[in-house]
């Protein structure tokens, strides 16, 4: 169930979400962090008390606060769900999809979607992709 809420709020395309749980898959796999920035937005919800807030964006800073769950400090899955997951995020997990990705980022060119690498050298082309894009819209938090 942790896991299904990760990949819920991570995608809210169902038709990507299996795509999402199979990345995760691969992470746990070879004993990496999930490093889920669903799971760092919760964490600073939590952390400021303060569940209301609106989260666009993902800081260095918030990657370092100290949380059971935040995947970024924690190896394995957080210790209760983040959401209550829905069918479709339950199903992704039980029925992920093979492949070798291990990193992605949101997709500035088809919004809602992610960019998916197998490699950091793939990851870190999306991420600045993806850097440019958010800070061309001034969004800052």
């Amino acid at each position: 169930m942790s896991l299904a809420s990760i990949v819920q709020i991570e995608s809210r395309k169902i038709d990507e979400r299996p795509r999402v749980a199979g990345l995760y898959i691969n992470r746990l796999r070879d004993n990496m962090r999930l490093q889920a920035d669903p799971t760092v937005i919760y964490t600073i919800k939590e952390y400021y008390n303060n569940f209301d807030t609106i989260i666009r964006r993902v800081l260095y800073r918030d990657l370092k606060l100290d949380s059971e769950f935040n995947t970024y400090k924690i190896k394995g899955i957080p210790p209760g769900p983040i959401t209550m997951p829905d069918i479709s995020a339950i199903d992704a997990v039980l029925n992920y999809e093979k492949h070798n990705y291990l990193f992605m980022v949101a997709n500035p060119s088809n919004r809602g979607y992610h960019l998916f690498a197998s490699d950091l050298d793939g990851h870190n082309r999306n991420k600045k992709a993806y850097i440019r894009w958010i800070n061309s819209k001034g969004i800052y938090r």
